[in-house]
């Protein structure tokens, strides 16, 4: 690519049509419970819905994320209403208004069925009230999101050892058994969720300027940096006792990824400059580079203890690669990182882009085939990773044009 203005324009104006009648079409015309309100909680690939399927509070966050962040980026005023639909579920019957915080689930017709109080789900329901507030202005959305920071900070945070603990009771007391899925081990602290902390946290220190809240994201950061960034692998550490203590050896290519740009974002929005942050990121991106990605540009799901790798192409580190790489140009100007964000795009539209019923396969093999039996709407299947994906593309790509624009 001798041109690197072509490539970018030709990806933001790709990814902008994805955004617009891909993605956020699908869930417009597939996703919407116009008889109990909210969003359907599950669709499986191909196309079937399942109407008795519960409805998760991560679902519901990352869909307010979604449309707040698109109406704020478009001006449309559907997107706007898609986000009241999505505030109004995640504040009604997911909302706990005794004891405050999100609900793990509530069933179909809204009635809680799984009480837990995740931080993940916690951090999700704040990154997305961040969001509303900041496209709207809706004043309830920003006192409902400090009010989870004072939960979380209240009843999480390990005053002893730093970070946070992972899961709780209805009523705010720890739980024994934290996973956030059956495939994650039980542990004390995990990486997932001190990542989505330092989102949500950036998110809310945008619209809600507060010391204490700057203070405790900082703190976050450098935890982060200290205990989850692997200094001899430049990985990230997955899962750790409460002293941080890591007890896991799998490297996760997404989540890698992912943290590059948004421990970038939590630094311009702290306004610190941190070097050695920079640097953390930087190195992130780039073993991910040389070391995550398939010839066909795109990223393998993860590598474990023994050497072997899942070599599935899942949805959400696609997304994230190709944030992560044009994060990375942009830091560096090296144009290694412009064309993997390109040649992963290439491989997301060729390969993960449903054609006929719009939105993104959950994965497909290294052949190409698409995995069965999968969701297009579930609990961890949302437009937030690849529509933030292409919400964040065009935003970088028109920061990048504006540099060094066509002739």
């Amino acid at each position: 690519m001798h041109d690197p203005t072509v490539g970018l324009a030709a990806l933001r104006m790709e990814m902008a049509q994805e955004l617009t009648e891909g993605i956020l079409a699908y869930w417009e015309t597939h996703a919407l419970d116009l008889e109990r309100g909210g969003f359907v909680g599950q669709i499986v690939h191909p196309h079937h819905v399942v109407p008795q399927a519960h409805r998760g509070g991560i679902l519901t966050a990352r869909i307010l994320w979604t449309y707040a962040a698109a109406h704020e980026a478009t001006g449309q005023a559907t997107y706007r209403t898609h986000a009241d639909r999505a505030y109004h579920y995640l504040t009604r019957p997911l909302w706990d208004h005794e004891f405050g915080g999100v609900y793990w689930m509530v069933d179909a017709d809204g009635h809680p069925c799984d009480t837990r109080k995740h931080i993940y789900a916690q951090a999700f329901a704040l990154y997305g009230l961040s969001a509303y507030h900041q496209a709207t202005g809706h004043v309830e959305s920003l006192d409902r999101a400090r009010a989870l920071f004072e939960l979380i900070e209240r009843y999480a945070a390990d005053a002893e050892h730093g970070g946070y603990a992972e899961a709780f009771s209805r009523h705010w007391r720890p739980l024994a058994d934290a996973r956030l899925s059956v495939k994650d081990q039980d542990v004390a602290k995990s990486m997932n969720t001190h990542l989505h902390l330092i989102e949500a946290y950036t998110a809310l220190l945008r619209v809600w300027p507060d010391p204490h809240l700057r203070a405790r994201l900082t703190t976050l950061v450098d935890d982060f940096l200290a205990h989850i960034v692997n200094a001899e692998t430049g990985h990230l550490h997955l899962f750790f006792e409460a002293d941080w203590t890591p007890t896991s050896a799998t490297v996760s290519y997404g989540h890698d990824i992912e943290a590059s740009w948004l421990l970038l974002e939590a630094d311009e929005v702290l306004q610190r400059a941190d070097p050695q942050l920079h640097a953390a990121a930087l190195r992130l991106a780039r073993v991910t580079l040389h070391r995550g990605r398939d010839a066909d540009g795109a990223l393998f799901y993860e590598t474990h203890a023994d050497g072997s790798t899942d070599t599935d192409r899942h949805w959400w580190p696609q997304a994230e690669a190709v944030v992560g790489f044009l994060s990375a140009y942009q830091q560096t100007a090296d144009p290694d990182f412009l064309h993997a964000a390109l040649a992963t795009w290439r491989f997301i539209r060729t390969h993960l882009v449903d054609p006929v019923h719009g939105e993104w396969f959950w994965c497909v093999d290294q052949d190409g085939v698409t995995c069965p039996g999968q969701d297009k709407v579930g609990p961890w299947k949302g437009p937030y990773h690849n529509g933030r994906a292409c919400l964040e593309a065009m935003r970088r790509a028109d920061l990048l044009l504006a540099l060094h624009p066509l002739d």
